[in-house]
């Protein structure tokens, strides 16, 4: 088994990542975004950072990286495709993700340790976590706030596409760092393959840093590719 992280000019968390995943022991790559094949990976990561400078708007430039056509493929062929933070924002632009994520309410980036709670254990990226548990990890945005209209929303509730919600240590609602719709932190798709959040979980892999529940969705994520479900 291995992992593909992608590497955008401006990235600066593909590191972090591939240290959190080497930590668990689990094989990893760098894989530049003018590659054009992810077919030796078993699943692909899409690290935070500033891809092209933020320039337009985060991620918009990314999506036109020749990397992302083969990450487009791989996901409609089922490949476990995990964004984070910047990540999560290309996603969202090349449409992998519905929705947006857009300027922190108040335009302030958001820089601290928050809390989310996972909303459902029916995903290859949470299925080892049970709904209603409590996770820290830090945070680092400037247009982290999650937008989708109505429609958009009730789809993703009712299908249970929302993984993690911004929360308080309790696990109340009432704590929410960039305004995001309904407190969304991280959603997947329909098929369940595709996840981004815009907390960092590679920046909770270690007590130095103040949590480990970033652990958490890792192992989930590969012991899901090392037992699928039949």
């Amino acid at each position: 088994m291995k992992l593909a992280v992608l590497q955008f000019p401006a990235s600066n968390c593909d590191q972090d990542v591939i240290y959190a995943l080497r930590s668990l022991q689990i094989p990893a790559e760098i894989v530049w975004h003018k590659s054009r094949d992810l077919s030796g990976y078993d699943a692909v990561v899409l690290p935070g950072g500033f891809s092209y400078g933020d320039y337009l708007r985060s991620g918009v430039i990314a999506k036109f990286s020749p990397i992302m056509r083969e990450v487009v493929r791989v996901a409609e062929q089922g490949k476990l495709i995990l964004g984070i933070c910047n990540g999560f924002q290309i996603l969202t632009e090349t449409g992998l993700l519905p929705g947006a994520l857009i300027r922190n309410r108040g335009l302030h980036f958001r820089c601290e340790q928050i809390y989310l709670r996972v909303e459902t254990s029916a995903s290859p990226f949470t299925h080892l976590l049970s709904p209603g548990d409590i996770l820290s990890m830090p945070i680092a945005h400037g247009e982290g706030c999650y937008y989708a209209d109505e429609a958009t929303l009730r789809q993703l509730n009712a299908e249970g596409q929302v993984l993690v919600r911004y929360t308080d240590a309790k696990g109340h609602t009432t704590a929410n760092p960039n305004g995001s719709c309904e407190s969304i932190a991280g959603i997947c798709n329909q098929k369940r393959n595709v996840f981004g959040l815009m907390p960092h979980p590679e920046r909770a892999c270690d007590p130095l840093l103040g949590s480990t529940d970033g652990i958490k969705i890792f192992q989930s994520m590969v012991n899901w590719l090392l037992h699928p479900p039949r």
